[in-house]
């Protein structure tokens, strides 16, 4: 697309290093995501902890060679990299979106942005959803809105589209500037404003003011003028800013005349019919309706700001109409589920095009739980490339991801299956229905599977029957929380501190290998897990991180030495039981952890062993101590930070004098998840990350910055009316003391939710209500009162999640979150997804 020489002027580079000509088609920012090395231009961005220069050397070994860095790189550091072109800039990240802003500017074709702070992914995919039959579309895959996610989504323009579509959003002011030079949109949609990323902006209008500034060369702004913060500054952002110019304001309102006025909006029978007066070329107006198959608020105005674009395109009022009706939900995440005979499912009908394909590869390479990897894609559809050329890059990017088998379906794919010939099995059907006819002759078994498909090849069925049937109470673990979390407290560390992630206890009930798999491919430095055999687990499912396990029994030494698994050792007895074990398979220098008391009384050697165990580990070559650490009995607590302090200083001279008399260093760490960011002088060399990981962490300031992970969810089996004075469920301990409604909902105390709640002391969260427990919590199913809330059977019901903390349902049952969240039964379905 470019040459190395073009793109040295134009992000005006030093070409500090200059080799052989190179052409540059792709944009690499994550090591991990390499797929053409030859062609790849890497910017090393820099993080929280790490800058991208220092993956140059696996990069560099996996064949790329062309580089561009703000970092200073000295003649001996260059010589590494004989073939390399490195390119110096004064910020990477600037640099990225200049090439970007650059390439926009190379084609002329109309784009649609589209900024606020919800709705916007949405109104994208549905504008793509109306407009995909007439215009061939590039638009921002999944909700690549960011300074990063922005330069990558319009990199993808080329000549054969004729239409963008581009979401932009900011999290601090004079961050629009830069996404608008990169975009430059004609058409502009402004969604809603609401509180997300408010921290960034003095108030409410600085956010409105700073997000305008993607219109400042649109010819158009599509918008909501029921709201009169967004009202009252976009038209002081005509009137001032773009007062110059033929600017054109598109309002839309419910509540006063507007262009398009909203004069009636009926909802029946999942459907909404909006009737509104168009008064854009005709004082008198003209009456113009649709008819959309959602009922919520949120789909209303998305609707409509997808009815203002299409009316603007002048698209034909049938065709509007046509469209409108058969708008689709859109689905927000890519989820993991447990499959038949024993393999995992990535269902991922989002969209099919080869963009968000490599964003799910990359997902499925993640998963490390099984060796075999099978894609089921379907044909992607307006790519605008040739069938051969857009196949061809498929199949290199299958090769690239040692895709073991490939399932295409559809005419097309079926067409171009000669250029997966190197896919190591590859089968094709032209249509879904084909695939299901054949379904029980694939033997689809232990392997994780991929299914990407267009929506018109309605792949939901094909996840029907691959996914494990199980009762409809299921665990929702959203992975894009955990790495959220995992880089808040990152950014607490020191320089150079290691972070241990405590994946014990089936990960807070979070999962095993799925919670692994993730921090493994965010390179934390070690897990921690409470027994062997959870350990084993994890190394059956492809994790090669060391381990250390907290509990090692004298039964598993064998488990723990054939999977390379460390043991905690906190006595003279386990000490010298693994000793023995390991002197009679002839093993030395086995890598161990010393676990010491300093105050918690639990396990661990005191003080006054410390001379002896020095004396035996420096005595034995059978161990070689990687850490010794001990664990803080208060660090949440202020009342108690004396005792923390004190803690630390008998922790400290115990580690020097080990040190001293073994004559080795080791790592040292104390700091468990509070510890991280109340006692930073206690980060040390490493730091254990456990319950924050999770959403959960006792100071308010640091709750606030994390997000909530898990939600747990079941649905209504049964409604019934019940009259006043009667009772429900056992021992008749609810007595209803009016007529009332009552739901049966599917979870129960074999699930994890606790019997404490009976009574009216439990809360669930339904349909925007809080409602409480009637009756006694049985084993499978319990009881809420939900007279007065309008909901049908099979709704959905929320135990804890985003709109009920479990911190709540934890106080109601008088204990702590790590109970509730650790308690969850394992027969409750755990869905993994990625937003």
């Amino acid at each position: 697309m470019y040459s190395i020489s073009e793109i040295v002027q134009i992000i005006k580079a030093d070409w500090v290093q200059q080799n052989a000509a190179a052409t540059i088609d792709h944009i690499l920012l994550d090591s991990r995501k390499l797929l053409f090395p030859a062609s790849s231009l890497f910017f090393t961005l820099g993080g929280p902890r790490r800058n991208g220069i220092i993956f140059i050397d696996e990069l560099y070994e996996k064949g790329v060679r062309n580089f561009v860095t703000d970092q200073q790189l000295n003649p001996d550091h260059l010589s590494k990299y004989p073939e390399a072109n490195f390119l110096q800039v004064r910020d990477a990240l600037q640099s990225l979106q200049q090439l970007t802003a650059f390439h926009r500017k190379q084609f002329t074709l109309p784009v649609i942005g589209i900024t606020g702070s919800n709705g916007k992914t949405i109104v994208k995919e549905w504008l793509y959803q109306l407009l995909h039959n007439n215009y061939n579309i590039v638009r921002s895959p999944k909700s690549y809105n960011s300074q990063i996610g922005v330069p990558l989504s319009v990199w993808q323009i080329n000549g054969a589209h004729d239409l963008g579509i581009f979401e932009a959003g900011i999290s601090h002011a004079d961050e629009m500037e830069r996404l608008e030079k990169i975009i430059t949109p004609g058409i502009g949609v402004f969604t809603n404003i609401g509180d997300a990323h408010s921290e960034g902006f003095l108030n409410v209008r600085q956010k409105i003011n700073e997000k305008l500034k993607l219109f400042l060369h649109s010819d158009v702004l599509i918008f909501n003028a029921d709201d009169p913060d967004v009202n009252n500054a976009i038209n002081t952002f005509a009137g001032n800013v773009r007062s110059h110019d033929n600017f054109q304001l598109f309002s839309w309102s419910k509540n006063a005349k507007a262009a398009l006025q909203i004069i009636d909006i009926e909802k029946s029978n999942g459907l909404t019919t909006i009737k509104a007066i168009d008064y854009r070329h005709d004082k008198s107006g003209k009456a113009v309706s649709i008819a959309i198959p959602f009922t919520d608020e949120a789909s209303v105005e998305n609707a409509i700001n997808c009815w203002c674009v299409l009316l603007y395109l002048s698209t034909d009022e049938l065709l509007i109409a046509e469209k409108m009706l058969q708008l689709r939900s859109v689905e927000m995440r890519l989820e993991l589920k447990k499959g038949i005979n024993n393999c995992s499912v990535i269902n991922d009908s989002y969209s099919a095009d080869i963009n968000s394909l490599t964003i799910a590869l990359d997902f499925l390479v993640q998963q490390q739980q099984h060796s075999n990897r099978t894609l089921i894609l379907s044909d992607i559809l307006q790519s605008g490339k040739s069938g051969r050329e857009l196949y061809t890059a498929v199949a290199a990017i299958l090769e690239q991801k040692k895709i073991n088998r490939f399932i295409g379906v559809g005419p097309e794919i079926v067409k171009q299956q000669a250029a997966f010939k190197n896919i190591p099995q590859t089968i094709f059907f032209s249509s879904t229905a084909e695939f299901k006819q054949q379904f029980y002759t694939l033997h689809f078994h232990n392997e994780t599977i991929l299914l990407k498909g267009a929506r018109v090849f309605e792949f939901e069925q094909l996840s029907h029957l691959l996914e494990e049937k199980v009762h409809q109470t299921v665990m929702e673990i959203n992975l894009n929380a955990i790495t959220h979390n995992l880089k808040q407290y990152q950014q607490e560390l020191k320089p150079g501190v290691k972070l241990m992630a405590m994946v014990k206890a089936f990960s807070y009930g979070s999962g095993s290998f799925e919670i692994a798999n993730l921090l493994q491919f965010h390179k934390v430095d070690y897990l921690a897990v409470a027994y062997t055999d959870e350990g084993v687990e994890l190394r059956k499912a492809g994790i090669t991180l060391p381990i250390m396990v907290m509990n090692a029994e004298d039964v598993t030494y064998d488990l723990m030495v054939q999977y390379n698994l460390e043991p905690e050792l906190f006595s003279f007895a386990i000490l010298t039981g693994f000793q023995r074990y390991l002197l009679q398979s002839g093993i030395t220098n086995y890598p161990v952890h010393i676990k010491l008391d300093t105050g918690m009384h639990r396990l661990g050697f005191e003080a006054k062993d410390i001379e002896s165990l020095s004396a035996f580990l420096k005595s034995s070559s059978t161990f070689k101590v990687q850490s010794v650490f001990s664990h803080l009995v208060a660090s949440d607590t202020e009342e108690l930070d004396e005792f923390t302090q004190t803690q630390a200083d008998l922790f400290l001279q115990s580690c020097d004098a080990l040190q001293k008399i073994t004559g080795y260093t080791f790592l040292r760490h104390i700091g468990n998840t509070a510890a991280i960011h109340r006692h930073k002088n206690l980060q040390l060399d490493m730091v254990r990350l456990g319950i924050g990981l999770y959403g959960i962490d006792s100071s308010p300031a640091m709750q606030q910055q994390l997000k909530n992970v898990t939600t747990l969810k079941t649905t209504i089996s049964q409604i019934k009316n019940v009259k006043a004075g009667e009772t429900v469920g056992y021992s008749r301990k609810g007595t209803v003391k009016k007529d009332s409604v009552i739901a049966t909902v599917r979870i129960g105390y074999a699930d994890g939710y606790p019997r404490a709640l009976s009574n009216g002391k439990g809360k669930m969260w339904l349909n925007g209500n809080l409602v409480p427990v009637i009756g006694v919590v049985c084993m499978d199913m319990t009881m809420l009162d939900i007279t007065g809330i309008h909901v049908a059977e099979g709704d959905e019901v929320i135990i804890f999640g985003e709109p009920l903390s479990v911190h709540d349902v934890a106080s109601w049952s008088k204990t702590i979150p790590y109970e509730i969240l650790t308690g969850i039964s394992q027969r409750v379905k755990r869905v993994y997804f990625e937003e």
